[in-house]
């Protein structure tokens, strides 16, 4: 029996182990581009496969960081309410989403150890001297560990958590005969349970896996193909991208980046009626296209933002509508990790996303900023006089950070760098000017970034993992192809079948 105090440091070394892991898989996902592009430019020798080995260290930050947002009960729910919060007692909708949570994670380790058996009996090497079963040994592990993470959060009492593991003993003794298939509509049943349990918090990942699973199963297709969609759309070679940038969008939100920028617009266009609202329009975009999300830029600039335009005279109610709403207009404008995953995920070039989101995305400026000028005049508020030497200091003042886009849309559309390694630089960039040149971020900071920063990251990945599952079953079983059939024999009106279609990606 393990003494509790000693139970305890064994629990404190494996948090500081996935700490220090994920600390390490980012600085290695940032420096090898960046050396990578460095060799290049200087015609040395480049580092062996290395593009390979950033792909591959996405997978590891996926699984990583879904392992620290599983210990810091931030994976990505339809609920607000944590559900892994070592209840007293047990709730009948909470302990199902929490036995399917149990089970799916139990399911998705045993199909990612499937997989690693057959690698490990068919090796294939990633680059010199490294076999790909090396890279995704960390998908047994981390499925594992988020299991052993959700067992001990579940309940305070060891009775409570046993609950857990006696049904999921009974379903895998169920799962050895398929004649529970003659006796249950197995199918049916679990669908109901994974939404029940996404009805009571259990993380999104967890309804699409749960589902993937089940189809397959009821098909007799091994549940390995599930991870081996997770490892494939995961280590895609634009993917690295999605956690650099976030990175880089971390680090800016927590510098003073944004009271620099707010001063920069306000110089430069609050002259104009309504010119406060329109600055936090762009503002916004500006913010959310380097950060990925709207939550981030909503966070950041929130609190800096609302202040100033209640100080102004506008309504509360403009107010915060207008700043939730111009945090998703930067998402169609580059490095939009949104923009990033559908390409991925749609095989399309990411690049010529960029390009076909630019002229919706500047209309949606447009109009947004028509609003906040009516908005301005309706409510009488006063323009401020334009000063240019103020306009010229606050650029000077926030010189580097103006820079940034510069550079993005120079890496991505020059030609000079790839995308990864444009988003690596973006980092380093970041980095040097947050740190050395305005010193708002201390290196002691920096752990505690990249660790929020990889929890986030893990939570996205996790999620577009085993929704490939699901997606490669739905295709499999051409669902997709089934769904056009009847479209084009039912819908007669293209009109009709557009609106369809955004109901439905609803």
């Amino acid at each position: 029996m393990v003494s509790q105090p000693k139970l305890s440091h064994i629990v404190n070394r494996v948090k500081w182990g996935e700490d220090t892991l994920a600390i390490v898989i980012f600085s290695a996902m940032t420096l090898l581009p960046v050396l990578e592009t460095a060799t290049r430019l200087f015609n040395t020798n480049s580092i062996p496969a290395s593009q390979v080995l950033v792909q591959h260290f996405t997978l590891w930050i996926g699984f990583v960081g879904a392992v620290l947002a599983t210990r810091q009960n931030k994976l990505l729910a339809l609920t607000r309410e944590p559900l892994f919060d070592q209840a007293e007692k047990p709730h009948l909708g909470k302990w199902i989403a929490k036995v399917t949570t149990f089970l799916v994670l139990v399911a998705l380790t045993w199909g990612s150890w499937e997989l690693l058996k057959v690698e490990m009996q068919y090796p294939i090497d990633i680059a010199p001297n490294i076999p790909r079963w090396l890279a995704q040994i960390i998908m047994p592990i981390g499925f594992g560990l988020m299991a052993v993470q959700v067992y001990f959060k579940s309940y305070k009492k060891h009775i409570h958590r046993i609950s857990l593991v006696v049904v999921g003993l009974l379903f895998s003794i169920s799962t050895i005969t398929d004649a529970i298939f003659d006796v249950l509509p197995v199918v049916g049943i679990g669908l109901i349970l994974l939404l029940i349990a996404l009805r009571y918090g259990a993380p999104i990942f967890v309804g699409l896996g749960g589902a993937a699973a089940l189809f397959f199963w009821a098909d007799f297709i091994p549940i390995a193909a599930i991870p081996t969609e997770t490892y494939r759309i995961v280590v895609s070679p634009t993917l690295p991208t999605i956690p650099l940038f976030t990175l880089a969008g971390y680090l800016l939100a927590e510098s003073k980046a944004s009271e620099r920028l707010v001063n920069v617009f306000r110089a430069l266009f609050g002259w104009i009626p309504g010119g406060t609202p329109i600055i936090i329009v762009v503002l916004c975009a500006f913010f959310t296209a380097l950060t990925g999300g709207s939550g981030v830029t909503i966070l950041a600039l929130g609190g800096l933002l609302l202040p100033l335009l209640l100080k102004e005279g506008y309504s509360r109610s403009f107010s915060i509508g207008l700043i939730t709403v111009s945090g998703s207009l930067g998402l169609l404008f580059p490095p939009s990790l949104p923009a990033i995953i559908y390409g991925v995920t749609a095989g399309v070039s990411v690049k010529d996303i960029f390009i076909a989101g630019l002229i919706p995305g500047v209309l949606l400026l447009v109009m947004m900023s028509g609003w906040s000028l009516y908005q301005g005049k309706k409510e009488r508020i006063a323009p401020k006089p334009f000063n240019f030497k103020k306009a010229v200091k606050a650029c000077i003042d926030t010189k580097w950070e103006l820079l940034i886009p510069v550079l993005i849309l120079f890496g991505v559309f020059g030609g000079f760098t790839t995308l990864v390694e444009t988003a690596a630089l973006t980092v380093v960039y970041i980095f040097l000017v947050e740190v050395y040149l305005y010193k708002d971020i201390r290196l002691r900071d920096l752990p505690r970034i990249v660790i929020d920063c990889a929890t986030l990251i893990g939570g996205v990945l996790i999620i577009l993992g085993v929704a490939m599952g699901l997606t490669s079953y739905l295709i499999d079983a051409q669902i997709p192809i089934l769904i056009l059939t009847w479209a084009k024999s039912t819908i007669a009106s293209k009109y009709a079948f557009l609106l369809m279609l955004n109901v439905f990606l609803l």
